[in-house]
């Protein structure tokens, strides 16, 4: 198994992307924190999961007390980390001028604050031991912009610029630090914007996936596992001399 032993944290893994990952890397011998807004939910995966030294902890990513509570606890009964991965994140698809303050206000603070309280708590626990890999969910609207979502590429622009920048400053402390850029990936965070992505381009919503296929190189919508695959990597020895990058994985969405 690729990862037995290790000891890793997911937030979001309540659902989508970060349930994938996290469940992979309990399948692959890592004890798991599971790290959720949803406590309830993450307790019951951890239980669920293969392995038999998982923890579900409750956690708000845009919370200081929160986040330092939950890393407290997986400092406590770990005694290390070796893998951190950022996958808690919200996406609402709303025109400029319709945007209000509080979604603008609530996208930045769990999509760029929470990934870096986050990754500041992660790297406290990894400085000591002197190793360990963040990897941090930006996306492709990180390195691209798109029309009516406008606080959702703000932050995962940022997320990339968190990234660059504690990389450099990690490096020679053995922590390496990257993120990963989806495209399109089916998860139950789609389920509720389809509707608002047809309104956006102005098609029903059974149109919208055969939309975004035209637009994909590949001709296809990508997968969890594809995501996962790209995640291991970057957690591995496989990707020892990467630090401060950010990965497509968009079919050749955006180069």
């Amino acid at each position: 198994m690729r990862f037995e032993g290790k000891k890793v944290a997911v937030t979001g893994a309540a659902s989508g992307i970060g349930e994938a990952i996290a469940n992979a890397f309990a399948r692959e011998g890592a004890d798991v924190a599971f790290m959720d807004l949803d406590m309830d939910k993450v307790k019951k995966l951890a239980e669920a999961a293969d392995g038999t030294n998982n923890i579900g902890i409750g956690v708000d990513v845009s919370d200081k007390a929160s986040v330092e509570s939950a890393f407290s606890e997986i400092e406590k009964t770990y005694g290390r980390l070796d893998v951190f991965v950022n996958c808690a994140g919200i996406s609402i698809i709303v025109p400029m001028l319709e945007c209000t303050e509080e979604i603008w206000d609530k996208t930045i603070d769990v999509n760029l604050k929470g990934t870096f309280l986050c990754m500041q708590n992660a790297v406290r626990i990894m400085d000591k031991q002197k190793s360990g890999s963040i990897i941090c969910m930006s996306s492709q609207s990180g390195k691209v912009g798109g029309g009516a979502y406008q606080a959702y590429c703000a932050s995962k622009f940022g997320v990339i610029g968190i990234v660059q920048s504690a990389a450099v400053e990690f490096a020679k402390e053995g922590i390496r630090i990257n993120a990963v850029c989806p495209g399109v990936v089916l998860t139950p965070m789609w389920d509720k914007q389809v509707i608002s992505y047809a309104k956006k381009r102005n098609i029903k919503p059974e149109e919208v996936m055969p939309y975004f296929e035209s637009k994909i190189p590949m001709g296809r919508i990508g997968t969890l596992e594809e995501v996962v695959n790209v995640t291991f990597f970057l957690a591995s020895d496989d990707s020892a001399y990467l630090t401060g990058q950010s990965l497509n994985v968009c079919g050749g969405q955006v180069m």
